[in-house]
C-alpha cells in the first residue's frame, strides 16, 4: 500500500487550522520566524512553501534575510534579538548557510523553546531520554505515517540507513523510544544488503538515488523514502527503487508526494505547540 504523505499533510494542516483559529480568540497567535543567508535557490523554494504553509494555518510568517557577506556576530545578534521577541514563538534557520558561518554554534544559540526545528542540544537530549521536546520535523512526520497508517513498530526490526542529526538519528531514537529493535547503517556499513534483508521497517535517509533495491527487502517489509534526488532526466527520485520495491513492500511511501509534505506540516505542529507553551 502507498503511504500517502501529501493526504496526510493536508489533514494535520487542516486541524491545526482549526486550532490557531482557536487560540486567536484568546489572544494567541503564533509566529514563525525564519532567518535564510545567502541566495541557495533550492532555500527559496523551501522557506516559500513555509511561508505558504503558515498563511494557509493562520500562522505569522517573518523573514529575515542576510546576504552571503554576513558574519558570525550579525548573525548570532540577530537569533539573540529574535530569541527577545515575546511575538515570535519559533525560530528556524534555514540551511545551508555560507561556509565561513558555523551552523553549529547559530544552532545551539537558538532558545530551545523556540527551536521548532528539533537541532538545540537540549531537544536532542530530551529526546534521547524520551522526555518531551521539540522532535525534528522530518523524523515527527515519519512517525506520525507510521501511526496514521497503524504501523506498530514495537518489538519489529528497524533498519534505518544514513546519521544524519537531522533524520538518521533522531528517526533511529524515536524508533527506539516506542520499543522497536534499531539498526542504523552507514557509509562504512559492512554488507548493508545483508542488515537491511532483516528489517520489518527501512528508513533510507542517504541521499543516493535508487540506492534501495527490491533485493534489499523482505517481503511484507514497510519502506519509508526520505531522499529527494534528481536523476539525469531532471526527474524527483527517492532514496528507493519505487518501481520494484512496491511489489515486495506492505507499505511504501512515494516521492514526491510521501515525506516531504509531513515534514512541513510538522513544522507547523511544532510551531503551535511552541505558542501554546510560552
Amino acid at each position: 500500500m502507498i503511504i500517502n504523505g501529501k493526504e496526510l499533510a493536508e489533514n494535520i494542516r487542516s486541524s491545526l487550522k482549526l486550532e490557531v483559529d482557536n487560540m486567536k480568540k484568546q489572544g494567541i497567535t503564533p509566529k514563525l520566524a525564519v532567518i535564510m543567508v545567502g541566495d541557495n535557490k533550492a532555500s527559496e523554494v523551501y522557506v516559500r512553501n513555509k511561508s505558504k504553509a503558515c498563511n494557509e494555518i493562520g500562522i505569522e510568517f517573518e523573514e529575515f534575510l542576510k546576504d552571503e557577506n554576513t558574519s558570525q556576530k550579525e548573525l548570532i545578534e540577530l537569533i539573540d534579538m529574535l530569541n527577545s521577541r515575546n511575538d515570535i514563538h519559533g525560530i528556524l534557520l534555514q540551511s545551508p548557510i555560507p561556509k565561513h558561518l558555523d551552523i553549529r554554534e547559530a544552532f545551539n544559540r537558538i532558545n530551545p523553546k523556540k527551536d521548532v526545528d528539533g537541532f538545540h542540544p537540549i531537544n536532542v537530549g530530551k529526546l534521547s531520554i524520551g522526555e518531551d521536546s521539540f522532535i525534528s520535523c522530518t523524523p515527527y512526520g515519519i512517525m506520525k505515517m507510521l501511526e496514521a497508517y497503524h504501523i506498530n513498530v514495537e518489538g519489529k526490526r528497524a533498519v534505518v540507513i544514513g546519521r544524519s542529526n537531522i533524520v538518521g538519528k533522531p528517526v533511529a531514537q524515536c524508533l527506539l523510544n516506542q520499543n522497536a529493535t534499531v539498526t542504523i547503517c552507514h557509509s562504512r556499513t559492512q554488507d548493508i544488503a545483508k542488515v537491511v534483508q532483516e528489517a520489518d521497517i527501512v528508513i533510507a535517509a542517504l541521499g543516493k538515488p535508487k540506492f534501495v533495491t527490491a533485493d534489499m527487502i523482505k517481503e511484507g517489509a514497510v519502506v519509508i523514502d526520505v531522499g529527494i534526488n534528481r536523476n539525469e532526466e531532471g526527474k524527483l527520485v527517492g532514496d528507493v527503487d519505487f518501481e520494484n520495491v512496491e511489489k515486495k513492500a506492505s507499505y511504501i511511501t512515494p516521492v514526491p508526494g510521501g515525506v516531504g509534505p509531513m515534514t512541513i506540516a510538522m513544522l507547523m505542529s511544532n510551531v503551535v505547540k511552541a505558542a501554546k507553551e510560552m
